[in-house]
């Protein structure tokens, strides 16, 4: 894998833009020498994190330790805590990026180039990129492929960006952009780590490489149990931390960065979504909002839309009819169209005089007449939005 040339214009890019290359290692001897000359064939700024290898992994990095940095960790703890202990010591040194490489084999350091260039390129220099791998040529293991599917889909519901590899260890990082301090320590840390970077505003995308799957050498260390366990669980707490934070968090900002006019304009009326889509997601947000889904509005809308596909914004925004002021109105509303759907109703609940316990002594009253009332509001709003977005849309044409 090492490269016969090495053009002196990578290695100065490399220099002058600040890129160190980290290898995590974990009882890969067969492979580890092959990989550390290849990345040397580019640049001497590499930095080794050996997780506590038991092969002979220690004598072959005997021979590197006067001319790059290693570090020796006593146990294996995971790949995600070499990876952060090696993003730590190159912040500590001043680093701006770093290109992380396998130690497996499967990775080619002549693809160091690929990701140099592609930054050098962008206008985005807060860029996070992850080499793509073909996996669907030959040798590539059926597992593998799912896996990395699997996780593609869930980094797309949790940020909304599409990429064709999320798995892929052979990545470039923008150190300074990165969060200070993860949850996870072990394989599912690569999917926190460009999760987390996509809410914070770090461009996240694909570069094409090669990959290598020659089984007689690659050692893997993932354990399809119970890796893919912590993964799961890794989503079920992301997935929550974007519905209740992540996303009320982003719409709040661009609500505050804009004037009520322009919020208007450019994020709800100018969505590239039909009008067709947005009223739906307006109905949906209305229907929500008023059904007694006490405490779950957020949640279920942002929720319900990213699984059918509609305007997060507006069914997020419109869940919001049940603010305080309106939740009286809404509350008599329901009570009152109970009235008509239920035998033995009452109406002389008031508006000024209702309370927890006489909402309680008819409860059948209030959640009957609650969902209906969300149904119909929800059908009214929904056709009537849609109505004025055709006749907007119009104007502006």
């Amino acid at each position: 894998m090492k490269d016969n040339y090495t053009s002196p214009t990578i290695r100065t890019n490399i220099d002058e833009l600040g890129f160190c290359i980290i290898i995590p290692t974990y009882n890969n001897h067969k492979t580890l020498q092959r990989v550390i000359e290849g990345v040397l064939s580019y640049t001497d700024k590499v930095i080794i994190v050996n997780d506590g290898s038991t092969d002979t992994t220690l004598s072959i990095l005997e021979k590197y330790r006067s001319t790059i940095l290693i570090i020796d960790l006593p146990q294996n703890k995971g790949k995600g805590n070499a990876l952060t202990i090696g993003f730590r010591e190159a912040i500590r040194q001043g680093y701006q990026y770093a290109i992380t490489i396998d130690s497996d084999g499967q990775h080619y350091p002549s693809d160091i180039s690929v990701f140099v260039e592609t930054l050098m390129l962008s206008d985005e220099k807060n860029l996070l990129l992850i080499g793509s791998r073909n996996m669907e040529q030959e040798g590539v293991p059926k597992k593998s492929s799912f896996g990395n599917k699997f996780s593609n889909f869930w980094f797309w519901f949790e940020t909304g960006i599409k990429l064709t590899d999320t798995q892929s260890g052979y990545r470039l990082y923008p150190l300074k952009a990165l969060a200070k301090k993860y949850y996870t320590k072990k394989f599912e840390f690569e999917i926190e780590v460009i999760v987390r970077a996509a809410w914070n505003d770090v461009a996240v995308r694909n570069v094409p490489i090669q990959v290598l799957y020659d089984e007689s050498e690659r050692v893997s260390h993932f354990r399809p149990f119970k890796d893919f366990t912590r993964i799961s669980l890794l989503n079920t707490v992301l997935v929550t931390l974007l519905l209740l934070y992540i996303f009320p968090r982003n719409f709040i900002r661009r609500f505050k960065k804009k004037s009520f006019k322009d919020f208007l304009r450019e994020d709800i009326l100018g969505s590239d979504d039909s009008n067709q889509k947005k009223a739906i997601s307006i109905g949906l947000g209305v229907f929500i909002g008023i059904a007694p889904l006490w405490g779950l509005q957020s949640f279920l809308s942002i929720f319900l839309a990213i699984t059918f596909r509609l305007n997060k914004v507006l069914s997020f925004a419109f869940s919001n009819v049940s603010i305080p002021p309106m939740i009286p109105i809404i509350v008599f509303a329901s009570l009152r169209t109970g009235y008509y759907l239920v035998p033995h109703g009452t109406k002389e609940i008031l508006l000024d005089t209702y309370t927890v316990e006489s909402i309680s002594a008819h409860l059948l009253q209030y959640l009957v007449g609650s969902v209906v009332l969300a149904g119909v509001m929800s059908v009214l709003l929904g056709v009537g939005s849609y109505v004025l977005l055709s006749v907007f849309n119009k104007k502006v044409k």
